[in-house]
């Protein structure tokens, strides 16, 4: 099956070169049909000049906006002809972050899954940190128990539990693939069929949360999901966002606000709506010099600004 990687970038140079020479050597080693695609959100470190220079085979797509990961991707989308119809697009797509190293096997493993299973639209990898230490790579779609065990001084212990979205770390480690609602969007491969019946991803996320929707829209089609534990890949995590922390966090938010009026209209809305409310005036006591940057988010959900 062909495959085509879609990495989306920020001025994170270094680690999108070794992103790259990672995703080359496994396919490389296993002589994978795959191509990449690297699209740059007009960085300012030179990744563009590096990316022609050192990996001529990448197609290379250099915007001078920040079209956000979800622009970004459909621009790379866009590019292949999705999301009409064509036989010479890829069989999988994966959406790949830059601060992430494919480990050997991983494409291998993911391509042999969508081919076995074949009413799987979506599959995610085994994640793990820098160190090796242990990373939920899949979770289950939010609801108000995810809010309330982040926002609201509830048992410590509640975090790793169903509860709050998360899948038994036992499940990571066997060597069965598991059913999942949607994997983490720094690696999670789509079918093409998948992407032909949901569309492209909602632009309308600015940042954050664009995956989820897209898993959310592609199960309703009638597509299943799963972590393949078997591919294993490290992803360090949040260095593109870490350079811009309050804005990082009100896009966050701005984002759940946006699914959860999206998908859970009614009531259930609006005790969310309530959660945020509490949840960000216990921050703002807190941390009161982060107090502005909380009461944007309160703003926002309360349906007073973008």
């Amino acid at each position: 099956m062909s495959l085509a990687v879609i990495i989306v970038s920020w001025n994170v140079r270094d680690l999108l070169r070794a992103c790259l020479e990672s995703a080359l050597a496994d396919i490389e080693a296993a002589a994978l049909p795959v191509s990449i695609w690297v699209v740059d959100n007009a960085s300012s470190d030179g990744s563009v000049a590096m990316v022609r220079a050192e990996f001529p085979s990448v197609n290379l797509i250099a915007d001078d906006r920040n079209l956000g990961f979800a622009g970004g991707n459909n621009a790379a989308l866009r590019a292949m002809g999705f999301p009409d119809r064509a036989d010479d697009q890829p069989a999988a797509v994966l959406l790949l972050n830059p601060d992430t190293l494919i480990q050997p096997g991983a494409l291998s493993e993911l391509l042999r899954f969508i081919d076995r299973y074949p009413r799987a639209g979506l599959a995610g990898a085994r994640l793990s940190f820098g160190d090796g230490s242990f990373q939920h790579g899949a979770f289950a779609f939010p609801g108000l128990w995810q809010l309330a065990i982040e926002l609201l001084p509830l048992p410590g212990r509640l975090y790793e539990s169903a509860l709050n979205g998360r899948y038994a770390r036992h499940l990571y480690q066997a060597e069965t693939p598991f059913p999942i609602d949607h994997p983490l969007g720094a690696a999670m491969l789509v079918r093409r069929e998948a992407i032909w019946q949901a569309g492209l991803l909602d632009e309308g996320y600015q940042m954050y949360v664009e995956e989820v929707d897209w898993a959310k829209r592609i199960k309703t089609a009638g597509w299943l999901a799963y972590c393949v534990p078997t591919a294993h890949i490290i992803h360090l995590g949040g260095q593109s966002t870490a350079q811009v922390q309050a804005e990082s966090f009100i896009n966050l938010w701005r984002s759940r606000q946006r699914f959860y009026h999206k998908y859970y209209p009614g009531l259930k809305a609006k005790v969310a709506q309530q959660l945020v409310a509490w949840g960000m005036q216990r921050k703002i006591k807190l941390l009161p010099d982060q107090a502005d940057t909380f009461r944007r988010v309160q703003q926002i959900w309360q349906g007073g600004g973008r």
